[in-house]
């Protein structure tokens, strides 16, 4: 679900612009997870109410840098840019589980998270390690980095900050946030920014973002966390690339080769040993 992202933001230039997005997404995800969770949602108003700077703060972490931006800096740079600076977000999740919040984490689950990584960056360079020596580093990429790091951070506070609220209910309050947070930046492009105007391109845009990669994949997300653990759960975001290309093989005709095949042959093993009591 996280994966069909990947075709938004390729489809989105020229449709859509980030911001704007960004907030189509997450606003129309808070409205069905809170219409899903409304009872849940009442019921602990207070409690909710209360804690209005985590969402804020969740929201930005989540929402703004790690959505809108994302789509800002693909407009500069490129997606084997983005990939390999993503690539780091796993390892930052669960450095910051490992000594922040005391999870355990065992050599199995190192080796496991190592395999992974190898399995992701091949993908990326398309089996052509020497590539890696081709790239060139742009502003986009500076944005990439804030994104990755905030996405470290929005996975760990999320597990830190206990909260009565389910993971649909939380969510919901987490899109709110991250709506409130996006609202002046995405009526500073739609006002004063050279922008299409709306077209059902830009709904059917809005609405695979809001109902996949957001309320899914993040459903998904939080629910694992917080079942399993935050350092366990982050690896499996280097299926990311993987699901990426099969996605991008099926809704945009991207081929497929064999540096996919031994990704794949490398990332799954590593997922699984990741995944491991430790």
């Amino acid at each position: 679900m996280w994966s069909v992202n990947y075709a938004v933001a390729k489809l989105a230039p020229g449709i859509l612009s980030p911001h704007v997005l960004a907030l189509g997404r997450w606003f129309l995800a808070g409205v069905i997870v809170a219409f899903i969770a409304r009872g849940e949602l009442w019921r602990e108003r207070q409690s909710t109410l209360k804690a209005w700077r985590q969402y804020l703060v969740l929201g930005t972490l989540g929402m703004l840098f790690c959505g809108a931006w994302v789509y800002w800096a693909a407009e500069t740079t490129t997606a084997v840019n983005i990939a390999l600076i993503y690539a780091a977000s796993p390892v930052l999740i669960t450095l910051g589980a490992v000594i922040g919040l005391k999870e355990a984490f065992s050599l199995k689950q190192c080796t496991g998270v190592f395999l992974a990584l190898l399995g992701v960056l091949h993908v990326v360079v398309k089996g052509q390690w020497a590539a890696l020596s081709e790239v060139v580093w742009v502003l986009g990429d500076g944005i990439i980095v804030i994104a990755m790091i905030s996405w470290a951070g929005y996975a760990l506070l999320l597990k830190k900050w206990a909260s009565p609220l389910s993971s649909t209910a939380r969510l919901a309050a987490t899109c709110m946030g991250g709506s409130v947070v996006l609202l002046p930046f995405a009526a500073s492009e739609w006002f004063y920014a050279t922008h299409s105007e709306w077209s059902n391109a830009a709904t059917v845009l809005v609405l695979l973002a809001a109902v996949f990669p957001g309320v899914g994949a993040y459903l998904a997300y939080s629910f694992c966390q917080k079942t399993l653990g935050a350092s366990r759960v982050a690896t499996s975001l280097y299926l990311g690339p993987l699901y990426g290309s099969l996605v991008g093989w099926s809704l945009l005709g991207e081929p497929l080769g064999w540096h996919h095949a031994i990704g794949a042959a490398l990332i799954l093993p590593g997922i699984y040993l990741a995944c491991q009591k430790a």
